[in-house]
């Protein structure tokens, strides 16, 4: 029934034990059509740690006796033409394949086939890599990062053809492109369009990440990176933390509310302020099996993927943060605690209906806000910073609030406390005696 057929003495074989050949694949073939059939000519990679091989189609078809002339007999002199043409296409192929696999750091079939069946442009295209990272991070469940990286990528488009309604040249940038002066016009064209240094800082460290993915994958010089000490210095705004005073804190837990949105932000604001600052996506997360008795744990989302060690935190339930529950819990009290995500979510559906549950809760604490004089920039966070902020009023240490906001070391709660407004340090120095 036929066989694969491989070129033995044309094998190329790099130090990573990664065999590179030209096979003629007769399977399927009979003795009859074997003789004037054109048969699939495939790249073949065998891994020789792995013992394991893979054939790869590239297009060209071949007769036995076509494949004998023009690549088991390389040493013949008298090829013309198609057949000339064919052996240099042939030729091709293995080198670029030996090129790749040599460039791999630990040899797998995986990123070989990303590499070698990408457009010979691709490693210095800079979309290429986004997408790369996208596509990853989906692939992940870390859907607010894949998210991050598209409205990098959206900005540098614009940036590229402002005024038009198609973008076309950010298809096109290439790493070597992006120079310092380039970074800083960008730079100037943010600031221009009235964005923040810290909208500009996160997507330029995107950017940077990006960087060096294509650098660490030896697709790009490093003389390329444009970041760094005496080139692009990435601007960073340290964004003050901006917390309710104890008296606003009083007249908004006790504000009128004209309809139901507006009640459920509110209590939802304060569910957060009374466990310890807790993420509206961990709110979000939480299970009634996290639940024991007058406490629950849990782990926070935001930081798990960053530590090797696993915190777990540990939340005690008062009256107010019970009658929540009580009140917006699932009745059937398993699963999720509160309806705003379900199992039966994909983790891209999950992350939007937290994300608008989030951007309802703003919205609705903001009217609250307006109406009872308070400050009308509040939002989810706020009550996370006021949490820290009433635990320094009411004479808490550094090292309680940083167990409480589960924060890696003293360090980060130091600089975090380094961003509240001038009062709250003024607090927190007259309490730091009051043994």
């Amino acid at each position: 029934m036929g066989k694969l057929w491989a070129n033995d003495y044309l094998c190329k074989k790099n130090k990573m034990n990664v065999a590179i050949s030209i096979v003629i694949d007769r399977r399927g073939k009979t003795k009859a059509e074997d003789k004037g059939k054109k048969c699939p000519v495939k790249l073949r990679v065998f891994d020789s740690f792995l013992k394991k091989d893979k054939r790869y189609s590239i297009g060209v078809d071949l007769t036995t006796k076509e494949f004998e002339t023009i690549w088991i007999n390389p040493e013949n002199k008298s090829l013309r033409g198609a057949n000339k043409e064919t052996l240099l296409t042939l030729q091709k192929f293995v080198t670029r394949a030996e090129d790749e696999a040599k460039l791999i750091t630990v040899f797998d079939f995986t990123t070989f086939e990303k590499k070698f069946f990408r457009k010979s442009t691709d490693k210095n295209n800079v979309k290429y890599y986004f997408d790369l990272a996208i596509e990853k991070n989906l692939k992940n469940n870390k859907i607010g990062t894949a998210e991050s990286y598209k409205y990098t990528l959206n900005s540098f488009a614009e940036f590229l053809e402002p005024k038009v309604k198609v973008k076309t040249k950010i298809e096109k940038l290439t790493f070597n492109t992006i120079t310092v002066d380039w970074l800083q016009k960008y730079e100037n064209f943010m600031l221009s369009k009235e964005k923040s240094y810290t909208t500009i800082g996160i997507y330029t460290r995107t950017l940077r990440v990006v960087f060096n993915n294509a650098i660490e994958s030896k697709d790009i010089s490093t003389d390329l990176y444009p970041f760094g000490e005496k080139k692009y210095q990435i601007p960073s705004s340290k964004k003050v933390k901006k917390a309710l005073t104890s008296n606003e804190l009083k007249i908004l837990f006790e504000a009128k509310v004209t309809n139901e949105n507006e009640q459920q932000a509110k209590d939802f604001w304060f569910f957060s302020y009374a466990c310890n600052g807790m993420n509206f996506k961990d709110i979000s997360l939480l299970k009634y099996s996290d639940i024991k008795e007058d406490s629950f744990s849990y782990f926070r989302a935001k930081t798990f993927d960053k530590k090797a060690e696993k915190s777990v935190i540990i939340i005690y339930l008062n009256d107010f943060t019970k009658s929540i529950i009580s009140k917006y819990g699932n009745q059937s009290k398993s699963g999720y605690v509160f309806n705003i995500v379900s199992s039966q979510d994909t983790s891209q559906s999950q992350y939007y209906k937290i994300k608008n549950f989030t951007r309802l809760t703003n919205d609705h604490i903001k009217r609250v806000a307006k109406l009872n004089d308070l400050p009308i920039d509040i939002s989810t966070y706020w009550a996370r910073h006021t949490f820290a902020t009433q635990s320094i009023r009411n004479g808490a240490t550094m090292e309680f609030i940083s167990e409480a906001l589960n924060h890696s070391d003293l360090s980060v709660t130091q600089n975090y406390f380094a961003g509240f407004e001038a009062e709250t340090k003024k607090t927190f120095a007259k309490n730091i005696m009051n043994f």
